[in-house]
């Protein structure tokens, strides 16, 4: 991956006091750990059918999309992923980067989803409602929503989901999902179309926790040997073969029970080929010589140099989204020397001249990050007070450190990937100036996963923290103790702060708070940030409709973030 090895939550979306409350309303974790983003007549069923939002409302960011008229159905869309997930998709033990994600969505639906606002919405929930403490919540289930095998989906199937992610139901023994869902007390079946969970505390955006938890059916939740391979859920398109790092193809649904504007259950292309292709400027050979026609990308090289000049002389179609974006940063381990000492978290921050990586690495593309939240998010403040660019004040810094009998020395872990390794050398070489010294050490993205879980490392490049619900930020940063806050800190005032915006159903009053936890990260410098993340998606000229496909019940379009990949129903081919 281009900004180093990625651990991400995908619930993406604010938590949105509009989800139908009694009162009142993306997780990835990419490069080898899962922690974690219409209705229709299906099967005969008596339902509304709801359309999609207006496609004016996309043109301007998917090029081609403006002249490309009404959707058409049929064709195959051969779509080039950057890897394979080889861990397969039994969901609450799933492993998945961003192409497993994108197939999780193509073939499984998630109770809530996230629109281009931000606001979450029900998805196969008709409704999700809360009491006045936001501590009780009330799932309503759609009607005649069949899964790929001819089961229906009630209460009781999605009971047994959320338990599995629990860790509550066996065979399934999930790692992370029951950390990420502790604040979970009970899940009951209160008649056939309804489930109630109860949570320890008030949770305001435990609805945005909904959208990463793919629904499966009973026969691949108790599948004991084959769950991970024989995928089962609601999705728009089924599992039709699987040969592992060829190519996985899925088959149109044709009882999918979200409606077309055509009158139509969706998905308009009738398969979708997921071939891995792990080399980036491979994937786009392919898309130019028609071997795919569908590709992901996200070093701005790539967007900005040969996607962007496919699209300018009319050969692709492109869109490119920054909404949302998670940050490529410098993950500090702060338990141990050097970074337990704020001088020298504070010195590298200073040491780092940010626009001078970015220009060289990124040919100037991207945008410097000061602060976890992206701009245009809750908790994006103009200022956060993380120190700027200041080789004089970070020499000083080094100085007191070594004078105190510190060593001003680090290993910082990089992947394999060449432009990683390139990204490390920049750092090693800009903190030389400074007076500090950086080792250098590749390691695989697994192993480097392991080693920050475990601790076992000093700095680490990293790619984290996308935008949406600030909430889910919760997981990273909260408690000492806690095995997913990788950084190691203890801050007692950032645990008050996140536990405050966890429990404030006030839409300024969280703004607010979580722009201190911003101030909080540019005052005791816990990471060292450094360019915020774009993603692309490159199409083929006759393919359209990357997130034009609204959500249920006039939910708004797709959310834009497209860490956690996109929609697939809503894409159609005008020449098959």
């Amino acid at each position: 991956m281009t900004g180093g090895t990625s651990m991400e939550t995908t619930a993406a979306g604010t938590a949105d006091t509009r989800v139908r409350p009694r009162s009142a309303r993306t997780v990835r974790l990419a490069a080898g750990l899962t922690v974690l983003f219409l209705l229709g007549a299906a099967c005969g069923a008596d339902q509304k059918k709801e359309r999609a939002a207006p496609l004016e409302d996309v043109v301007a960011d998917e090029s081609g999309l403006a002249e490309a008229g009404k959707p058409v159905r049929g064709g195959r869309l051969v779509y080039g992923v950057e890897a394979e997930t080889s861990g397969g998709f039994c969901l609450p033990e799933a492993q998945l980067a961003t192409s497993g994600h994108l197939i999780r969505t193509t073939i499984y639906d998630s109770l809530t989803a996230a629109n281009d606002t931000g606001e979450i919405k029900p998805y196969l929930a008709k409704s999700v409602d809360h009491d006045d403490e936001y501590k009780t919540w009330t799932i309503e289930l759609r009607d005649g929503v069949k899964f790929h095998d001819g089961t229906d989906l009630d209460a009781q199937v999605v009971k047994n989901n959320l338990d599995a992610y629990l860790g509550r139901r066996p065979p399934r023994a999930p790692t992370l999902f029951p950390m990420v869902l502790a604040n979970i007390d009970t899940v009951t079946v209160k008649d056939d179309r309804t489930v109630v969970v109860t949570t320890k505390l008030p949770w305001v955006a435990f609805a945005a926790y909904l959208t990463p938890v793919g629904i499966m059916a009973q026969s691949q939740l108790d599948d004991v040997d084959n769950c991970d391979t024989k995928l089962v859920g609601t999705g728009p398109f089924k599992l039709a073969s699987w040969t592992q790092d060829q190519e996985m193809l899925t088959q149109r649904n044709p009882d999918y029970w979200q409606i077309a504007p055509d009158g139509q259950p969706y998905p308009y292309a009738d398969a979708i080929a997921f071939r891995p292709i792990t080399d980036a400027q491979q994937r786009i050979n392919a898309l130019e010589a028609g071997e795919i026609n569908v590709m992901m990308a996200s070093a701005p090289t790539d967007i900005y140099g040969p996607l962007t000049d496919l699209k300018d002389d009319g050969s692709i179609n492109l869109l490119v989204s920054d909404d949302h974006a998670e940050v490529t940063h410098l993950l500090l381990n702060s338990s141990k020397a050097p970074f337990d000492d704020e001088k020298m978290r504070r010195a590298v921050a200073m040491g780092v001249d940010r626009q001078a990586y970015a220009d060289l690495l990124d040919g100037g593309f991207s945008t410097i990050a000061e602060q976890p939240f992206p701009k245009g998010d809750p908790g994006y403040v103009d200022d956060s007070g993380y120190p700027g660019f200041d080789p004089e004040a970070s020499k000083a810094l080094v100085a007191e450190y070594v004078s105190e009998g510190g060593e001003a020395t680090f290993t910082l872990s990089v992947s394999s990937e060449p432009l990683i390794v390139a990204r490390g050398e920049v750092i090693q070489n800009q903190l030389a100036k400074v007076g500090i010294s950086v080792k250098l050490a590749s390691a695989d993205q697994a192993t480097q996963i392991n080693e920050a879980i475990a601790g076992s490392f000093q700095a680490i490049i990293w790619r984290n923290h996308a935008g949406g619900e600030p909430d889910l930020q919760y997981l990273w940063w909260h408690g000492q103790g806690n095995p997913i806050n990788l950084g190691r800190f203890v801050d007692p005032e950032m645990d008050e702060l996140l536990e405050a915006g966890r429990a404030e159903p006030d839409a300024v009053k969280r703004r607010q708070i979580y722009e201190n936890v911003s101030r909080r990260f540019g005052e005791k410098v816990w990471n060292i940030w450094l360019t915020y993340v774009e993603w692309a998606v490159a199409l083929s000229p006759d393919v359209h409709g990357v997130l034009s496909a609204g959500l249920p019940d006039d939910g708004g379009l797709p959310f834009k973030g497209l860490v956690a990949g996109h929609p697939t129903l809503g894409m159609w081919i005008t020449s098959k």
